[in-house]
Parts: C-alpha cells; structure tokens; sequence
C-alpha cells in the first residue's frame, strides 16, 4: 500500500479543536442542558453509549427529523449523512413507513403470531437476495449470532473467522483483532469470560493466503464478513478476493455468512446481489425496517436441509418446547413486518438506488475536486450509496492499512466543524450515507463546507501535503 500521508501539525490541530468546541457549546446551550440532565440517570450520558460519540463534547438533542434534514432543541438543521448510522437509509419519516406502522399499530404490534404482510416480506427476501429461506430477528447482532449458532449447530465446530477491524454488532466471536500479527481484543471490550482462543480465529481482509491458513485447521464453522468492510473505514475487495473466499470456505467445509447490514446500500439486493456472491447465509438489519429495530437471516437450500436434519420440522402433535437459542418473543413482530413490507415495496426501490447512488458518485467527486486542489495524499472512496474520506492516498486494503492512516485528531476537528456548519456525518468516521430523500443541493452544501475545511486546515498550517 501506499502509505503516503499529508503532513499534519498536531499542534494546530489542536487549537483548531478547541476553537471549533467552543464555538459549539456556544451555538448549542439547550442541548447542553439536557446532556447535562442525561448525565444524572444515564449510563453514559444518552440513552445508548453510542450517543457519546459526538466530537463536540456532547450531543445535539433531536427536536425533529424529516427526509434528509435534522433540526435539533437550539433549532438548528442539518443535512444529515449520518441517517443514525445506516437505521435511517431510508430517510426519516418516509411516508410509506409512518402510514404502515401507524396502520398496523392500530391493530396490534406483537401477537406472536404472524400476519399476512409476512408472507409478502418473506417472498420479497427470498427474490431480492436469492436465497430461499428466512427468519426475522430484532437486530443485525442477533441475525448474526443465529448464523453462528446455525453454523455451529450443522458442522460441528466452534471457531468463527472473521476479519481485523470488523463489526458485527454485539458478537462476542468478532470482538477481535489483529495488533502487530497477534489477536486481541477490540476496542476497549471486556473479555466478558469468553476464551476467545476457542471460539475466534481473526486474519486480515484481503489475505487469501492468511485465510486459506486459518481454514486448514478445519475447526471453522463459519466465516462472517461483510462484502466489503465499512466500520474501520471502508476498505473495499481486491479484485478475486471474494472468489478465492468462497473457494476457500468451500474446500475447508465453513459456511459463508455475509453481513449485508450496511452494504445493503449497493442495491436492492446488496453488494451481494450487484457482484453475483454466493453465501450460505446472509444477515441484514437497520434499514430494512425504516429505522424500527429489525434483522433478518437467510439461508441456501443446503443450510436448511442440513439444519432440519439436526432439529426436525415440527411435529403438531406433541407440545413444542425447543427455541433452538435464537430469536426472541418481539421477533418478526407484526409492527416491524409491517414497516419492512413498506420499505421493501415503496422505499427502497430500484429508482430510489438510482438517485442515491449518484448523489454518492456526486459527493465523492466534489471531495475529490477539493482534494486535488490543495495536492492533498488523501482519498474517497464509493461503495454503492455511500463514500468516505480517508487520510491516506489510497484506499486501504485491509484493517492495519486502515488503522495506520487514521489521524484521531484531524477526524475530530473535522466533525465539530462539520457540526458547527450544519452536516452530519457518521461519527466515529467520516462516511456519508445517501437516502432516497437527499438532492443535489445537500451534496453541493457537504461541497461548500468540506471545502471550506480544507483551505482552513492549510491556512491554519494543520495540514500540508
């Protein structure tokens, strides 16, 4: 890789920070006061941790949401690239999701039992992603963790490969990584007594010759990933990397569990679907629901059979009792049916992919434009409906690449100006999601301000090519 990187004078980086913070406690008393309320009987200040995350030192409170627009408690609004970290995909509020789930609470939002509007989700999974059977869950995390188990269940072993830098939600075999070639883990987590030596093996994404070694010890039940990594910045495939996978995980008998939860942004049918990938199993969550919490995990024929084989069909005349350790009573809730009936028919259309899509293609190359003016080592990167801005010349090709060229400090500064200048972005890097409600006019807005940040960083002397 090259590792070419812009010069970077942390010094004044800093001070860039501190103006930028103080500039946002200024413009946001009113979300001030209620983190300071939420810091009283909230663990860690909101109602989730990930609420923390915001580099102006705290949150801005949401007053309302629409489309690709947030206006917070102090009224001030925003373009929002963020869209609650892939949960909002589909715009906030899309009318075809608020009228169905009004509808369908109105009738009931959890009986335990299906309704009809299932029976059209579990067809329309089927054709858009190309694998026959399904079964809903209440997140991404959880899909995951029943394709582990299911994996577990039908090949008999224990270990999960996947790939440094990964996310897969709460999952406690992916909590791992790869610090100078030697597993560890990730992200400040607890080992939560969990022997990760027994349940994990972790190499680095686009390494078949790595993967094909962590294999040949065929105590691998499964290998979980996402078709291209998009949690430590986005790293995309190498060219014939996913068909040395699928060689591999098949010569070595592990199951291959794509992630689509995030990539789900290529195309109505994922990145799996747009490059012809052939998984055993697929999981997807977020945005499938319009922002209520949802997952989904699908299966191959073979899967399917395998596992009957292992826990039978049910038989109707004897009580059942067997949960088969996944899923939970609010799973595949009518509510959440009714809500992913909407987004699959009327919201996440192949028109809507179309325009979201070009708005990426569009904000990427005004970044890019921006970028090689000031004769800036830094990159875009397009994966479908969303990009990213790395500090580094070229994308990264896999998670040490991707760690090697983040610069904490730059992100930070970064993010406040954006939020001082009305753009959100996902917080703990900079990537941009489209939403069938974004226009032109919210790309040139990121096109103004990133510009903007850019010659600032050089008039400062923060950054020099």
């Amino acid at each position: 890789m090259d590792r070419t990187l812009s010069r970077i004078d942390e010094s004044a980086v800093d001070r860039m920070i501190d103006r930028e913070q103080a500039r946002f406690r200024e413009m946001h008393p009113r979300s001030a006061e209620a983190w300071a309320r939420g810091r009283e009987h909230f663990l860690y200040g909101g109602p989730s941790h990930w609420m923390r995350r915001w580099a102006g030192g705290f949150p801005v409170y949401v007053a309302s949401a629409k489309g690709a627009r947030l206006t917070d408690l102090d009224g001030r609004t925003y373009v929002d690239f963020c869209l609650g970290d892939t949960g909002g995909m589909c715009g906030h509020g899309p009318e075809a999701v608020t009228t169905a789930v009004a509808r369908q609470l109105a009738n009931g939002a959890s009986t335990m039992l299906p309704t009809e509007d299932s029976l059209w989700v579990g067809e329309e999974l089927a054709r858009r992603f190309a694998l026959p059977y399904w079964t809903l869950t209440t997140s991404a995390t959880d899909a995951n963790r029943a394709a582990i188990r299911i994996a577990r269940m039908i090949t008999g072993r224990n270990k999960v490969l996947v790939f440094s830098g990964c996310y897969h939600g709460g999952v406690e075999e992916a909590h791992v990584q790869l610090v100078n070639g030697k597993a560890q883990l990730r992200n400040m987590i607890h080992p939560n007594g969990v022997d990760h030596t027994r349940v994990s093996r972790v190499v680095e994404f686009n390494d078949p010759a790595a993967l094909e070694a962590a294999l040949a010890h065929c105590d691998v039940a499964c290998v979980l990933t996402e078709p291209a990594m998009t949690n430590f910045g986005m790293i995309p495939p190498q060219p014939g990397f996913h068909a040395a996978l699928r060689a591999a995980t098949r010569k070595a008998g592990a199951l291959l569990i794509i992630d689509e939860t995030h990539t789900i942004s290529c195309g109505i049918g994922g990145y799996t679907r747009e490059h012809g990938l052939e998984p055993d199993m697929i999981t997807l969550g977020k945005a499938i629901a319009g922002g209520v919490p949802c997952g989904a995990l699908g299966v191959s024929a073979e899967v399917a059979e395998r596992m009957w084989k292992v826990v039978p069909m049910l038989n109707p005349k004897a009580r059942q009792s067997a949960h088969l350790g996944m899923g939970g009573t609010l799973a595949g809730n009518a509510l959440t049916v009714a809500a992913m009936r909407a987004v699959l028919a009327e919201v996440l259309t192949p028109s809507a992919y179309a325009g979201m899509i070009a708005r990426a293609r569009k904000l990427a190359t005004g970044a890019r434009r921006a970028i090689e003016k000031l004769g800036l080592s830094w990159h875009v990167t397009e994966i479908g409906a969303r990009c990213e801005i790395m500090f580094g010349a070229v994308p990264p090709r896999d998670g040490a690449d991707a760690a090697a060229m983040r610069q904490g400090g730059l992100e930070t500064w970064l993010h406040v100006f954006y939020l001082n200048e009305g753009v959100l972005v996902t917080p703990f890097h900079t990537m941009f999601l489209m939403c069938p409600a974004t226009t032109d006019a919210d790309v040139e807005r990121h096109d103004d301000v990133f510009g903007r940040f850019v010659e600032t960083a050089m008039a400062e002397g923060a950054v020099r090519p």
